[in-house]
C-alpha cells in the first residue's frame, strides 16, 4: 500500500456499517462525535456519505448531505493520517461533491484546511468556536421543561426559522435518538427556544441551542447545566452572536478550537441571532 495513489482509490457510498470507522477517525482528530450521531446523519441523506478504499481497506471519507433542492452540507472530510499528502482526500472530495449538484454547499472548516476550501469556491461566513468545560448545576429558571412527543412538530417548525434549510427527517431522529435529551422553552403556548444535549466520546455535547432572546438562552443553558452537572460539556458557538459567546464565557467554559462556516453561494435567510449553539459541525 505504500506506493498506492489516487488512481488506485475506489470510492463508494458509505453505509451505517462504515460509520464506526468514520466516527473513529473523527474521534482521533479530537472532534468528539456523539454516540448516536450516525443514524440521524444517515436519515437526512443516506446517499450522502462516501468512503475511499485502497485494496478494500478504508482510507478516506467525506459526507455531502443534501437538504431539499437548494442546500447541502459537507462534513466528515477525513484521510487516514499515514496516507495523507497523496491526493486521496482531493480525489474523494471531487467524487463526493458532485452529489450536491447545483446546490449551495456549506461546511465548518478546520483552520488548516480553510485556504484549500477558498480555492474550491467556499467563502467565509463566520468563525465558530468550540467552548468546553465542566459545569455545575444551574439555577433552574421558569419556562423550560423536557420536550414531550406532542412538542415535536412545534420544535421542527421552530428549527426551520433557525437553519438555512428544512430538516424534518434529520430532526425526527435527532430529537428521539438514544441518550439525547431535548429541553424546550414555551411562552404563551409557542416555543421560544430549544436545546439538545447528547452523550459523546468525551463528556456531553450541546447542539443545537436556539433561543429567541439572551434570557431564553440563559434559561435553556441553566437547564442543560442541571442535566450535565459535574460532567464536561462542549458547545460550538457562532462568534458573531456575542450574547452566545458571553453565555459560554460566563459559564466558565473555555475555547478549545475553532472552525469557519463557509458557503459556496447564497443561503436562505435564517435567524442567526437565535443560534447560540450549532447543531453539529458535520451536518451544520
Amino acid at each position: 500500500m505504500t506506493s498506492s495513489g489516487p488512481e488506485d482509490l475506489v470510492i463508494t457510498r458509505a453505509t451505517l456499517d462504515d460509520w464506526p470507522v468514520i466516527s473513529g477517525w473523527a474521534a482521533d482528530e479530537g472532534w468528539n462525535p456523539g454516540l448516536s450521531d450516525g443514524p440521524a446523519f444517515f436519515a437526512q441523506d443516506p446517499r450522502g456519505f462516501f468512503i475511499g478504499r485502497l485494496a478494500e481497506e478504508p482510507v478516506s471519507a467525506i459526507s455531502v448531505v443534501t437538504y431539499g433542492a437548494d442546500y447541502a452540507f459537507l462534513g466528515c472530510y477525513l484521510v487516514r493520517p499515514d496516507l495523507r499528502a497523496r491526493g486521496l482526500g482531493l480525489t474523494t472530495w471531487k467524487a463526493a461533491l458532485a452529489h450536491a449538484g447545483d446546490r449551495t454547499v456549506g461546511l465548518d472548516g478546520v483552520v488548516a484546511q480553510q485556504d484549500n476550501y477558498r480555492r474550491s469556491g467556499f467563502e467565509l461566513a463566520h468563525r465558530t468556536v468550540r467552548f468546553t468545560g465542566v459545569v455545575r448545576g444551574g439555577e433552574e429558571l421558569p419556562g423550560v421543561r423536557p420536550a414531550e412527543k406532542a412538542d415535536l412538530d412545534a420544535i421542527v417548525a421552530y428549527d426551520t426559522a433557525c437553519y438555512p434549510a428544512d430538516r424534518p427527517r434529520f430532526l425526527a431522529h435527532w430529537l428521539t435518538a438514544p441518550g439525547h435529551r431535548v429541553l424546550v422553552r414555551f411562552e404563551d403556548g409557542r416555543p421560544t427556544g430549544y436545546a439538545v444535549i447528547r452523550p459523546a466520546r468525551d463528556g456531553l455535547r450541546i447542539g443545537p441551542l436556539f433561543a429567541d432572546t439572551p434570557d431564553g438562552a440563559d434559561a435553556l443553558f441553566a437547564a442543560v447545566c442541571t442535566e450535565a452537572a459535574g460532567r464536561e460539556i462542549a458547545i460550538d458557538v457562532p462568534e458573531p452572536n456575542r450574547a452566545a459567546v458571553s453565555l459560554a464565557e460566563r459559564s466558565g467554559l473555555t475555547p478549545s478550537f475553532e472552525t469557519a462556516r463557509m458557503y459556496t453561494g447564497p443561503v436562505r435567510p435564517y435567524a442567526t441571532e437565535r443560534v447560540y449553539g450549532v447543531t453539529t459541525l458535520e451536518l451544520g
